[in-house]
């Protein structure tokens, strides 16, 4: 397994036609280090699950509907999705620290935004721009993680935050605002300082010319796959249009701002494919279990809500644990099997089972498999890839995993018609 440039220094190999990456950090990223780390990219997750118990107020302030106000929460998923890969592509080019700073920044500007105009315009523009600088933060979190054990850390906060996310946006909104819950992905901006501080000011990263056409039609497709469960048709015809060009350009710009040489590397595409997949898995049981319960239990929706809350929180908190010893100790083959077992265990579970019981532990055993092949499945992809693509290779590896979030609730929608 290659180790990352901020656990040794070391350069591994390049990609052919590329220079290797300077050393960006003074020392690794693990032990106490890594909790700024975990600290940065923990509150995406509260710009996903956040808003969803306060939506109702911030319509009636707003006065408007909640289904307009639930184009905040599109705005951040589509500015994560989007944001992976290019702000990725900005740490490939230009070093850690200027990732960080400008995705700081960004966060900061949307929080701004959203705390300080309560106007729906502003409010959707505001989470973009949280959506594109948190989406940053993690893959830059994850990119300089020192060990397996701070890759585990960083994607146990992100599952951890989100399975209290839904409470804590809650209580923020009865002690502040729904404003101020909105906002609460800021919280990923406290570490910036700290983690910039760990970072050499070496000169930038020498790399090729930069390929905007091929950000252009990466976005293009990304922000089409975003909006497939929302307009099928329209959006995926367009998907398939900008996958399209966007292969002809990676044909064209082999080393331009999607490497050709991810795509045709099997150890990547496969970490990248089975993360997406536990992904779909994981999160389409967040939204087909609550049914169940319904269907099979007299609970309220705040119970069922609380109910869910210790399966998610058991997931991601075992799967810093499972993500340090399968790398220490298991075979890649192991892991695998492992975790794609539990996951198809938890679906089987959710479709046959009818108790309380039964129907969370579902869903703790999928959201174990998915935030454990989360931070695995991302410890494989980078070793299998040129050290000089890690960034990269980061930034599409959560790419995939995001769009897994994103398919997995519509895929039980259309299950459940």
């Amino acid at each position: 397994m290659s180790n990352s440039l901020a656990e040794s220094g070391a350069q591994g190999p390049a990609a052919p036609g590329r220079k290797p990456h300077a050393t960006d950090t003074r020392g690794p990223f693990h032990g106490p280090a890594a909790l700024w780390l975990a600290l940065m990219a923990g509150p995406l997750s509260f710009g996903i699950a956040g808003p969803a118990l306060v939506l109702d107020d911030a319509a009636r302030d707003l006065d408007v509907s909640t289904g307009a106000v639930t184009w905040t929460v599109t705005a951040f998923g589509w500015g994560i999705a989007v944001g992976t890969p290019l702000l990725a592509g900005l740490l490939d080019r230009r070093g850690a620290r200027a990732a960080l700073t400008t995705c700081g920044l960004l966060v900061l500007l949307g929080a701004g935004l959203v705390a300080g105009i309560p106007v729906l315009p502003v409010l959707v523009l505001g989470t973009a721009l949280m959506g594109l600088g948190t989406a940053g933060l993690t893959a830059t979190a994850m990119s300089l993680a020192g060990s397996p054990r701070a890759m585990g850390l960083v994607t146990a906060s992100l599952a951890v935050v989100g399975s209290t996310a839904p409470l804590a946006g809650s209580l923020v909104n009865d002690l502040l605002s729904w404003q101020a819950t909105l906002a609460l992905p800021v919280l990923s901006a406290v570490a910036v300082p700290f983690a910039v501080a760990r970072c050499a000011p070496g000169a930038p990263v020498t790399r090729e010319p930069f390929d905007p056409l091929g950000a252009v039609l990466l976005t293009a497709l990304v922000t089409a796959l975003v909006f497939v469960p929302h307009q099928p048709l329209a959006a995926g015809v367009c998907s398939v249009l900008a996958a399209a060009l966007l292969a002809a350009q990676v044909r064209a710009r082999p080393r331009g701002f999607v490497p050709a040489v991810l795509l045709r590397n099997p150890g990547f595409l496969v970490a990248a494919g089975l993360a997406l997949c536990l992904a779909v898995v994981n999160f389409g049981m967040m939204y087909a279990i609550p049914e169940r319960l319904e269907d099979h239990t007299s609970w309220s929706t705040s119970e069922i809500g609380v109910a869910m809350v210790w399966p998610l929180l058991l997931g991601g908190a075992l799967s810093w644990f499972v993500v340090a010893v399968s790398a220490a100790r298991a075979g890649r083959r192991f892991v695998i099997t492992a975790l794609v077992g539990l996951a198809l265990a938890g679906a089987v579970l959710a479709a046959v089972g009818t108790s309380p019981a039964v129907l969370l532990a579902a869903q703790a055993l999928t959201s174990i498999a998915a935030a454990s092949g989360q931070g695995a499945f991302a410890v494989h992809a980078t070793s299998a890839v040129p050290d000089a693509e890690r960034p990269t290779a980061i930034g599409l590896f959560n790419l995939a995993y995001l769009l897994g979030a994103a398919f997995g609730p519509a895929i039980v929608s259309l299950l459940s018609l």
